[in-house]
């Protein structure tokens, strides 16, 4: 898109694909503490998984294969799902975070109006951001995070969900798993 984008209504620029904000990221050193203050500020229960090389494949590192591994917990507050990442192994860019910034918001996350996944790649890589973190989740749930920081502050990551998504099995539950429907 050359030239400035115009104003469609007061929700929408000429150049909007992001959509909808699905997911805010805090990355930490200390899971625990932070789920739980997370939770004590009303946020959860925390469905709490491993993802590691037996969970997730194709994964990238700044454009080159990677095996890293974390500590992750969802949760809603609402509509918005929070996500919690502690660095297990690396080199990832949650590590590359806390080194920079400490620990705190990392990233947010678009369903960019659920276009097609290699149509959302290509709409971040024509406004000139790289692809800097990807993989795939129990072989079908892929995601993607892109070098957006110096523009906007934060990295933006976009993953796709696709009808008839089911929760996997978390390993554990925090602070107890909902009760049954």
């Amino acid at each position: 898109m050359t030239g400035a984008p115009t104003v469609i209504n007061e929700t929408t620029l000429s150049n909007s694909f992001l959509g909808n904000n699905m997911q805010i990221c805090v990355v930490t050193r200390d899971f625990q503490r932070t789920m739980e203050g997370l939770t004590r500020a009303g946020i959860g229960p925390w469905r709490i998984y491993t993802f590691s090389p037996e969970t997730m494949t194709n994964v990238t590192y700044r454009g080159k294969p990677s095996q890293h591994s974390m500590k992750l917990g969802l949760a809603f507050s609402g509509t918005m799902l929070w996500e919690i990442v502690q660095p297990l192994t690396g080199p990832s860019i949650y590590d590359e975070f806390l080194e920079s910034h400490g620990e705190g918001i990392h990233h947010v996350a678009f369903d960019c109006n659920r276009i097609p996944w290699a149509e959302q790649i290509k709409a971040f890589e024509d406004r000139g951001y790289q692809m800097i973190q990807s993989g795939l989740w129990q072989g079908k749930y892929p995601h993607a995070y892109f070098e957006t920081e110096g523009d906007t502050t934060t990295t933006f990551e976009i993953f796709e969900v696709r009808e008839g998504f089911v929760w996997p099995e978390p390993e554990e539950w925090y602070p107890a798993p909902p009760p049954a429907p």
